[in-house]
Protein backbone atom coordinates (compact mmCIF):
# COMPACT_ATOMS: atom_id res chain seq x y z
CA UNK A 1 0.00 0.00 0.00
CA UNK A 2 2.84 2.38 0.82
CA UNK A 3 4.57 1.53 -2.48
CA UNK A 4 1.36 2.36 -4.36
CA UNK A 5 1.41 5.83 -2.81
CA UNK A 6 5.06 6.36 -3.71
CA UNK A 7 4.38 5.19 -7.27
CA UNK A 8 1.48 7.64 -7.61
CA UNK A 9 3.64 10.45 -6.23
CA UNK A 10 6.45 9.69 -8.69
CA UNK A 11 3.96 9.66 -11.57
CA UNK A 12 2.43 12.99 -10.44
CA UNK A 13 5.88 14.54 -10.25
CA UNK A 14 6.69 13.25 -13.75
CA UNK A 15 3.33 14.51 -15.09
CA UNK A 16 3.92 18.00 -13.68
CA UNK A 17 7.42 18.06 -15.19
CA UNK A 18 6.06 17.13 -18.64
CA UNK A 19 3.23 19.66 -18.45
CA UNK A 20 5.55 22.49 -17.40
CA UNK A 21 7.83 21.73 -20.38
CA UNK A 22 4.98 21.37 -22.89
CA UNK A 23 5.20 23.49 -26.01
CA UNK A 24 1.89 24.23 -27.74
CA UNK A 25 2.34 24.51 -31.50
CA UNK A 26 -1.03 24.77 -33.25
CA UNK A 27 -0.98 24.79 -37.05
CA UNK A 28 -3.78 24.84 -39.58
CA UNK A 29 -2.93 21.40 -41.00
CA UNK A 30 -6.01 19.36 -41.86
CA UNK A 31 -7.01 16.50 -39.58
CA UNK A 32 -6.49 13.10 -41.22
CA UNK A 33 -5.84 10.93 -38.14
CA UNK A 34 -7.65 10.74 -34.81
CA UNK A 35 -6.76 9.17 -31.48
CA UNK A 36 -9.28 8.87 -28.66
CA UNK A 37 -8.60 8.24 -24.97
CA UNK A 38 -11.64 7.53 -22.88
CA UNK A 39 -12.51 6.30 -19.44
CA UNK A 40 -14.75 3.28 -19.99
CA UNK A 41 -15.94 3.61 -16.38
CA UNK A 42 -17.57 6.95 -17.33
CA UNK A 43 -18.49 6.63 -21.02
CA UNK A 44 -18.59 3.40 -23.02
CA UNK A 45 -20.17 4.35 -26.36
CA UNK A 46 -17.20 4.10 -28.63
CA UNK A 47 -19.47 3.91 -31.68
CA UNK A 48 -20.15 7.63 -31.10
CA UNK A 49 -16.47 8.30 -31.83
CA UNK A 50 -16.61 6.27 -35.03
CA UNK A 51 -19.51 8.44 -36.18
CA UNK A 52 -17.61 11.60 -35.22
CA UNK A 53 -14.55 10.39 -37.15
CA UNK A 54 -16.78 9.74 -40.14
CA UNK A 55 -18.15 13.31 -39.94
CA UNK A 56 -14.61 14.72 -39.80
CA UNK A 57 -13.88 12.50 -42.84
CA UNK A 58 -11.27 10.37 -41.14
CA UNK A 59 -10.81 6.97 -42.72
CA UNK A 60 -11.47 4.04 -40.36
CA UNK A 61 -7.84 2.89 -40.54
CA UNK A 62 -6.71 6.35 -39.28
CA UNK A 63 -8.89 6.15 -36.13
CA UNK A 64 -7.56 4.55 -32.96
CA UNK A 65 -9.50 4.35 -29.69
CA UNK A 66 -8.06 3.23 -26.38
CA UNK A 67 -10.08 2.80 -23.24
CA UNK A 68 -8.98 2.92 -19.62
CA UNK A 69 -10.62 1.39 -16.58
CA UNK A 70 -9.52 1.55 -12.99
CA UNK A 71 -10.87 -1.96 -12.51
CA UNK A 72 -9.07 -5.01 -13.87
CA UNK A 73 -12.09 -7.03 -15.01
CA UNK A 74 -11.72 -9.47 -17.89
CA UNK A 75 -15.08 -8.57 -19.49
CA UNK A 76 -13.63 -5.22 -20.59
CA UNK A 77 -11.50 -7.02 -23.18
CA UNK A 78 -14.30 -6.74 -25.73
CA UNK A 79 -12.73 -3.38 -26.55
CA UNK A 80 -9.92 -3.02 -29.05
CA UNK A 81 -7.65 -1.92 -26.25
CA UNK A 82 -8.58 -1.45 -22.63
CA UNK A 83 -5.87 -0.53 -20.17
CA UNK A 84 -5.72 -0.33 -16.40
CA UNK A 85 -3.33 0.96 -13.71
CA UNK A 86 -1.11 -2.13 -14.05
CA UNK A 87 -0.02 -0.81 -17.48
CA UNK A 88 1.79 2.07 -15.75
CA UNK A 89 5.05 1.89 -13.84
CA UNK A 90 7.09 4.39 -11.85
CA UNK A 91 7.99 7.86 -13.22
CA UNK A 92 5.49 7.65 -16.06
CA UNK A 93 6.88 4.43 -17.51
CA UNK A 94 4.41 2.56 -19.75
CA UNK A 95 4.45 -1.22 -19.23
CA UNK A 96 2.23 -2.08 -22.21
CA UNK A 97 3.58 -2.16 -25.78
CA UNK A 98 0.21 -1.47 -27.45
CA UNK A 99 -0.37 1.54 -25.22
CA UNK A 100 3.17 2.81 -25.87
CA UNK A 101 2.60 2.45 -29.61
CA UNK A 102 -0.64 4.45 -29.34
CA UNK A 103 1.10 7.20 -27.37
CA UNK A 104 3.97 7.36 -29.89
CA UNK A 105 1.58 7.78 -32.84
CA UNK A 106 1.60 11.35 -34.13
CA UNK A 107 -2.15 11.80 -34.49
CA UNK A 108 -3.36 15.06 -36.03
CA UNK A 109 -6.03 15.18 -33.33
CA UNK A 110 -6.37 13.55 -29.91
CA UNK A 111 -9.66 13.58 -28.01
CA UNK A 112 -9.42 12.94 -24.28
CA UNK A 113 -12.96 12.11 -23.24
CA UNK A 114 -13.00 11.73 -19.47
CA UNK A 115 -14.02 13.78 -16.48
CA UNK A 116 -12.61 11.91 -13.49
CA UNK A 117 -9.30 13.02 -12.08
CA UNK A 118 -7.41 9.81 -12.85
CA UNK A 119 -3.62 10.12 -12.89
CA UNK A 120 -3.15 7.42 -15.55
CA UNK A 121 -5.57 9.14 -17.94
CA UNK A 122 -3.73 12.42 -17.50
CA UNK A 123 -0.44 10.64 -18.19
CA UNK A 124 -1.87 9.12 -21.36
CA UNK A 125 -3.00 12.53 -22.60
CA UNK A 126 0.30 14.19 -21.72
CA UNK A 127 2.51 11.43 -23.15
CA UNK A 128 0.59 11.33 -26.43
CA UNK A 129 2.56 12.67 -29.41
CA UNK A 130 -0.63 14.08 -30.96
CA UNK A 131 -0.31 17.45 -32.67
CA UNK A 132 -3.57 18.91 -31.32
CA UNK A 133 -5.39 17.83 -28.16
CA UNK A 134 -9.05 18.40 -27.29
CA UNK A 135 -10.62 17.46 -23.99
CA UNK A 136 -13.33 18.02 -21.43
CA UNK A 137 -12.69 20.69 -18.78
CA UNK A 138 -10.16 19.37 -16.24
CA UNK A 139 -8.71 20.94 -13.12
CA UNK A 140 -5.36 21.08 -14.95
CA UNK A 141 -5.92 23.12 -18.09
CA UNK A 142 -2.38 22.39 -19.37
CA UNK A 143 -3.46 18.94 -20.59
CA UNK A 144 -5.28 20.04 -23.74
CA UNK A 145 -4.98 22.69 -26.45
CA UNK A 146 -8.75 23.12 -26.70
CA UNK A 147 -11.08 22.57 -23.77
CA UNK A 148 -14.79 22.03 -24.29
CA UNK A 149 -16.87 22.42 -21.16
CA UNK A 150 -19.67 19.88 -21.46
CA UNK A 151 -21.08 17.01 -19.49
CA UNK A 152 -19.90 13.56 -20.62
CA UNK A 153 -23.49 12.52 -21.24
CA UNK A 154 -23.96 15.42 -23.69
CA UNK A 155 -21.90 13.85 -26.48
CA UNK A 156 -23.97 15.47 -29.24
CA UNK A 157 -23.17 18.92 -27.85
CA UNK A 158 -19.49 17.96 -27.52
CA UNK A 159 -19.46 16.75 -31.13
CA UNK A 160 -21.15 19.95 -32.34
CA UNK A 161 -18.57 22.08 -30.51
CA UNK A 162 -15.66 20.04 -31.89
CA UNK A 163 -16.93 20.44 -35.44
CA UNK A 164 -17.43 24.17 -34.90
CA UNK A 165 -13.96 24.81 -33.50
CA UNK A 166 -12.14 22.55 -35.95
CA UNK A 167 -13.83 24.47 -38.77
CA UNK A 168 -12.87 27.82 -37.23
CA UNK A 169 -9.27 26.63 -36.79
CA UNK A 170 -9.28 25.50 -40.44
CA UNK A 171 -8.51 21.90 -39.47
CA UNK A 172 -11.52 20.43 -41.29
CA UNK A 173 -13.75 21.38 -44.20
CA UNK A 174 -17.27 21.56 -42.83
CA UNK A 175 -19.65 20.89 -45.68
CA UNK A 176 -22.87 21.24 -43.69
Amino acid sequence: MILKGFKAKSNKKYLNKLLSERQVNVTDNKVVSLGVILNIDEFDDFEAFRKLANQIEIRPNRLKIVAFSESEKDDLNSWDECHNPKDFGWNGKINNLELQEFLNTKFDLLISYYNDEVLELKLMTTLSQAKFKIGILQTDERLNDLIIKTNLKEFDLFKKEILKYLTILNKINNNE
